[in-house]
């Protein structure tokens, strides 16, 4: 399954060595907050960068037709600007699914105005 998806999550550096590890766990990430909201991740990018002693983690993803989500966190540790940054990012999403549930009642007090 995350090898189809894989196509569609790049990951990258400016002037850091990610490893496998970190590499796989972005991936990862990213498809399994797309799942558990939306379904299908149509493209996400994970860019991760070194300030000083801190690292940055930037994330940018899509779902079908909905506007790019994006998430940043920067942390002593690569690891933790990387969870940070998801949870950001699952935030945003959770919101944007919450927004477009059928199931949400019309609001009772809202008087609408008719145009003349």
């Amino acid at each position: 399954m995350i090898v189809a998806i894989d196509k569609n999550i790049t990951v990258g550096s400016s002037n850091v060595d990610l490893g496998d590890v970190l590499t796989q766990r972005a991936r990862e990430g990213l498809v399994e907050l797309a799942s558990k909201y939306f379904g299908k991740l149509t493209s996400g990018a994970v860019h991760f960068s070194r300030e000083g002693h801190t690292f940055r983690c930037s994330i940018s993803a899509q779902a079908g037709g909905l506007p790019l989500i994006t998430g940043e966190d920067e942390n002593k540790d690569a690891y933790a600007a990387l969870g940070h940054a998801l949870d950001r990012v699952a935030k945003q999403m959770q919101r944007l699914k919450r927004e477009r549930r059928d199931d949400k009642p019309e609001r009772t007090d809202k008087v609408m105005r008719e145009v003349l």
